[in-house]
């Protein structure tokens, strides 16, 4: 059996990148087709992994000739089928782009092209004092350049803000293959730079591919300080979050899981967490020890006025470590005791954190669901994961229903689709519940003066543009929300 000859855009990429750049048969482009929620899949035409800026200029002008669609992407940790390629195209993926180009301690700033690990980028800073804030659960494993597109966050920004707070330098290429330099990667900064790099974090791909990136770096807190309080109702511990808000105090984390997790925890990571709560909420202060010492009373009167089971401290960095462990890997035990599972992304005020959470148990009750609930808790950002048999088309169906659900609860309660994930596929076509129609028509005409053909990142984040659209060659039973 002879291959297939092979298209005029893969020769012409062959002819501007090295060899070992592109990738183009169908086995290796397969394992670039889906991105962490692994049940909707699609992959590009060809799959390109620049080393530089000037590998990835190339690969633009070559799809801009070609009139391709270009996906970007990271290290496919995203969960919202923001890297898939629903009309084939170049994916462009940053991985090998992994240098830390510098890092200034004395300027607390550093230099990294966009596929740096996360964690490995904190790694560095820490040998001086310092850190980078961000740092989603997926830390070891998600890249800079991705987070930069999601506006990712994490337990630890609560205090210290998301990826757009720390981000002070940007270089882009666009769709037409030009460069464009912001904040510190520019020779002579603007004053709209920060409004244009604001922009370009979190917007997912539509505006080009991100190849430079200056962030800021913190110092490490002089003093932290760990908790944790377990409660017999999720409700209660909801509203322990809020009382601990209203209190004046705001710890660096606050972190809340139910009991399905806790115990999936408890089974992978042994990480001390009661089995007999019905949740749990991981809270951390920290800063000069004068602060901690002052916050310390004030969280741990509102922790109490919610009738908890058990409010403990950390004893020392091992039983802190065990805890951060156990939260951070909680997504990973419930593959242990699932075929599967679907994470949503909802935002609702902190205030109304307690009523999220218990209608978040009414939904999956009402649908016939199981399932465990996450959250960043102290700026409302929830995380249900609904756990179902990826064999089982009706609960997958089900399990669709419940998340659109859930997702309504947090409109109504006055909170958003997303709070980190990002729209990406799965929730373009519920965009317009947020937002009228003058306001998306108002996104468009801002992603069309980086990209007017739309080729960047195609069919995310902007609904359909016919009813009840949906990502090409997505079964039904598997579709999106």
């Amino acid at each position: 059996m002879h291959p297939r000859p092979e298209s005029d855009l893969v020769r012409s990429l062959r002819a501007a990148l090295p060899l070992d750049a592109v990738l183009a048969h169908p086995d290796e482009r397969r394992v670039y087709d889906c991105d962490g929620q692994t049940l909707h899949r699609s992959a590009a035409d060809v799959v390109v992994l620049p080393r530089t800026a000037e590998e990835v200029i190339a690969t633009m002008t070559v799809a801009s000739a070609a009139g391709a669609p270009v996906v970007p992407r990271g290290a496919g940790t995203g969960l919202s089928g923001g890297t898939l390629a629903p009309r084939g195209g170049v994916m462009i993926v940053t991985s090998r782009m992994d240098r830390i180009l510098s890092l200034d301690p004395r300027a607390r700033r550093a230099v990294v092209q966009p596929g740096v690990i996360n964690a490995r980028l904190s790694d560095a800073a820490r040998r001086h004092g310092l850190r980078y804030a961000p740092d989603p659960s997926s830390q070891t494993a998600c890249t800079i350049g991705g987070n930069v597109a999601e506006n990712s966050g994490g337990p630890h920004t609560l205090r210290l803000g998301t990826t757009t707070n720390h981000v002070t330098g940007l270089a882009v290429v666009t769709s037409d293959a030009s460069m464009i330099r912001l904040g510190e990667c520019a020779a002579t900064p603007t004053e709209h730079d920060d409004a244009l790099m604001g922009l370009v974090t979190g917007s997912e791909g539509l505006f080009g591919v991100v190849t430079e990136i200056v962030v800021r770096l913190v110092p490490a807190p002089e003093a932290v300080r760990t908790f944790l309080a377990s409660y017999a109702s999720v409700p209660a511990a909801g509203r322990a979050v809020s009382a601990v808000l209203a209190s004046g105090t705001l710890p660096a984390a606050m972190e809340l899981m139910d009991q399905a997790c806790v115990r999936a925890v408890e089974d992978f990571a042994h990480a001390g967490f009661p089995s007999n709560a019905a949740a749990v909420v991981l809270i951390e202060l920290e800063g000069a020890t004068e602060e901690v010492n002052a916050d310390e009373p004030v969280m741990l009167r509102a922790l109490r006025g919610q009738s908890p089971i058990d409010v403990r401290a950390a004893t020392s960095d091992e039983e802190r470590g065990r805890m951060w462990k156990g939260r951070k890997q909680a997504a990973g035990a419930l593959g242990r005791i699932c075929r599967g599972f679907y994470t949503h992304d909802g935002c609702v005020p902190p205030s109304r954190l307690a009523e999220a959470l218990e209608g978040i148990g009414e939904v999956a009750a009402r649908n016939g669901v199981r399932v465990a609930t996450l959250a960043h808790a102290g700026d409302g950002n929830i995380h249900p994961l609904f756990l179902f048999d990826t064999l089982d088309d009706n609960e997958l169906r089900r399990g669709a229903k419940a998340g659109r659900e859930v997702l309504e609860l947090c409109l109504a309660l006055g909170g958003s689709l997303t709070g980190e994930h990002g729209v990406g596929g799965e929730k373009r076509d519920l965009l317009p519940l947020q937002y009228d129609a003058p306001t998306i028509s108002l996104f468009r005409r801002i992603r069309a003066a980086f990209d007017p053909a739309e080729r960047m990142n195609p069919e995310k984040v902007f609904p359909a543009a016919a009813p009840g659209g949906g990502f090409a060659g997505t079964k039904p039973a598997r579709g999106w929300l």
